[in-house]
């Protein structure tokens, strides 16, 4: 509000954060007699809150999920509600929104688990503990129709958005229209949707949020009174420009498109919510983005389009959401808006902080996902601990041709540092020096399909194509191409790949980050983020995976045998920050008797929190952490005996 008075603004746009739908920041606008760009207090209070918009919904005559409607007294009120609705059930905040406060219950423990949770976490949030209590549909797809009406009664409904890809509730990659959605179930959802909108006088943009099972009923979930995070991939496909319509409104004009049957769709959207987070285990990710490279144009004009509100420097702090930016690509079928999305993924750079980029790429590129088969329980499916990085086939090729490209970026990088000791002056080109003979035992880490670890070995002989004069008569290009043919042989892999010849060119110019490549006629981009502290590691990223590779020579191979690993840090008698945070409650003191699995503490970050569980059975020793205070991430909370 001191904002306001201080520029003398007419009319306030709120964004989608939590103010777009806060109705008592709707009132101090209009007692101030500054326009709201946005729907009326009374349909925002009334669609706002999930209790009161569910009665008002079958009151529309919308097909609703059953439930409880009415507000949870407390816990055993809750745990009341389920066993008459029937596991498993879904907590939800009342006045929430984004994910947060809402936790599936599949029996009574998680309802006294997950209740405590819900509460805290809607009442940081919204400054509302109230929850309600509604049957959990399993496995069904999230499918949102986007509303926009003026003060002239005109209300319309636009192509859909399926955002069926989630984690902890909160939409990852969203897509327009759904491939799973026809005509026929489009009007239905659309006029429902419609009905909702009318039934309250509502005004501006809004989305009527429902869950679709496998026949294509659908089921109300909510309604967001706001613009959507996802308005982006709706905007590609209509032409629509929905801020625009949204000032339209506000300014008590029509919206540019009053008819139906004018609403286009063309083409196909898909949005990936890139998010500062550990994609393993969705647990936030804070600090300073060292580089921040956004994604460009791949095929055609504007078929890239990123939201954000960051920079190269910027700092990715505890006390907000953690999306960094809202990646959308635009295709003229999915197949292409999805190809597309795939390179720009691959040309995203961010370092610095993690980031969920790897899982985008993976989910973007699922067979299942391809297929356009999409539930809300995709990632736990597909990725039930986590995304853990790309697996490098053997079979296909794939793998030969990564050990290949480590072992060229070697190769010029090696070249590059000799002739600089060799205090020469380096130019664009140089002379592969004799020293260099293309044998390279290449070692990738990797996680297998049963969660463990493991190194795909290779052994790499590669040679520089092209002649020049000088030593070797092969020529270094640092600022541009240089094609390598070589063989490549994996330990305890007998494949035909093992003896296949490959060819691949690597178009980079030192001091870039992208690495342009053609292997075997494949073209794609592999990031180089840097030399690791041994001086033959390699820090690449590749299919949005980081890979920490190795690649020695054949004397450096065999002489790394003799060295003793590094020993680990034994962890087990410990409970860490797995990010830094604050902690919100501690369930344990010294003395304690706890077994695997109990809560030992409750830290919360950007607004979510996270429950901290006993590593083994065993009794507590130390406790170093009080409630309320900040801690850092890998800080040692809680020590067991050993």
């Amino acid at each position: 509000m001191d904002a306001i008075k201080q520029t003398g603004a007419q009319a306030v746009h709120p964004g989608y954060g939590f103010l777009s739908e806060n109705a008592e920041f709707v009132k101090m606008l209009e007692a101030n007699n500054v326009e709201f760009i946005g729907p009326n207090e009374k349909a925002m209070h009334a669609m706002g809150d999930k209790i009161q918009s569910k009665i008002i919904a079958k009151e529309a005559k919308v097909n609703v999920i059953p439930g409880f409607n009415g507000v949870v007294k407390d816990v055993n009120h809750a745990k009341q509600i389920a066993n008459e609705i029937g596991y498993p059930v879904m907590l939800k905040a009342s006045a929430g929104g984004g994910g947060k406060g809402m936790r599936i219950a599949w029996n009574e423990k998680d309802v006294e688990e997950n209740f405590r949770l819900c509460t805290d976490e809607a009442k940081s949030s919204f400054g509302d503990s109230r929850l309600l209590v509604e049957r959990f549909i399993n496995n069904p797809r999230h499918i949102e129709i986007q509303i926009i009406a003026d003060r002239k009664g005109n209300v319309l409904y636009l192509p859909e958005r399926e955002c069926s890809i989630q984690r902890r509730n909160q939409k990852v990659i969203e897509e327009a229209p759904s491939p799973h959605i026809d005509p026929a179930t489009r009007k239905a959802m659309g006029e429902q949707a419609v009905s909702l909108a009318r039934n309250v006088d509502y005004t501006s943009a809004g989305t009527v949020e429902f869950l679709v099972d496998d026949q294509r009923r659908f089921y109300f979930l909510e309604m967001n009174t706001r613009l959507q995070v996802e308005h982006p991939i709706t905007e590609y496909i209509t032409g629509m420009d929905l801020v625009e319509e949204m000032i339209r409104s506000a300014a008590n004009l029509p919206l540019s498109t009053t008819k139906q049957e004018d609403v286009k769709l063309e083409g196909w959207a898909i949005e990936s919510r890139v998010y500062a987070e550990d994609p393993e285990n969705y647990l936030p990710s804070i600090g300073t983005l060292q580089s921040y490279v956004e994604p460009k144009q791949i095929a055609a004009e504007n078929d890239v389009r990123c939201d954000s509100g960051i920079t190269e420097g910027s700092e990715i702090s505890m006390y907000y959401d953690p999306m960094i930016c809202k990646l959308s690509t635009y295709g003229k079928s999915r197949e292409e808006a999805r190809q597309v999305m795939e390179k720009a993924l691959d040309q995203y750079l961010i370092t610095g902080v993690n980031h969920n980029i790897p899982l985008l790429r993976s989910v973007i590129s699922h067979p299942s996902f391809k297929k356009g088969d999409l539930f809300t329980g995709f990632l736990a499916k597909y990725y039930p601990h986590g995304f853990r990085g790309h697996l490098l086939s053997i079979e296909s090729g794939e793998a030969a041709e990564f050990a290949m490209i480590s072992a060229a970026l070697k190769t010029i990088l090696a070249t590059r540092d000799y002739y600089q000791y060799d205090s020469r002056g380096l130019s664009s080109l140089a002379t592969l020096p004799a020293t260099q003979n293309g044998h390279f035992t290449v070692s990738i880490p990797q996680i297998d399909g049963e969660n463990q670890p493991f190194n795909l070995n290779a052994h790499v002989n590669i040679s520089l194509e092209g002649s020049g004069a000088g030593e070797g008569g092969k020529m270094i290009n640092f600022l541009g191409k240089n094609t390598f043919t070589g063989t490549v042989a994996f330990d305890n892999a007998e494949t035909p790949a093992d003896k296949k010849s490959h060819k691949i060119t690597v178009d980079w110019s030192i001091g870039s980050s992208f690495v342009r490549v053609n292997a075997n006629g494949n073209d794609y981009v592999v990031q180089y983020q840097g030399q690791l502290n041994t001086s033959y590691g390699l820090l690449l990223q590749y299919k949005g995976s980081k890979y920490n590779v190795s690649v020695l020579s054949n004397n450096q191979a065999t002489l790394l045998k003799h060295m003793k690993p590094v020993a680990k840090v034994d962890t087990t008698n410990m409970v860490l920050a797995p990010m830094p945070g604050t902690i919100v409650s501690i369930s344990v003191k010294p003395g304690d008797k706890v077994s695997e699995g109990m809560e030992i503490a409750v830290i919360e970050a950007m607004k979510m929190q996270n429950v901290l569980r006993a590593p083994r059975t065993g009794v507590i020793k130390v406790v170093n952490v009080k409630v309320a205070e900040a801690v850092n991430g890998e800080d040692v909370l809680v020590e067991l005996e050993k």
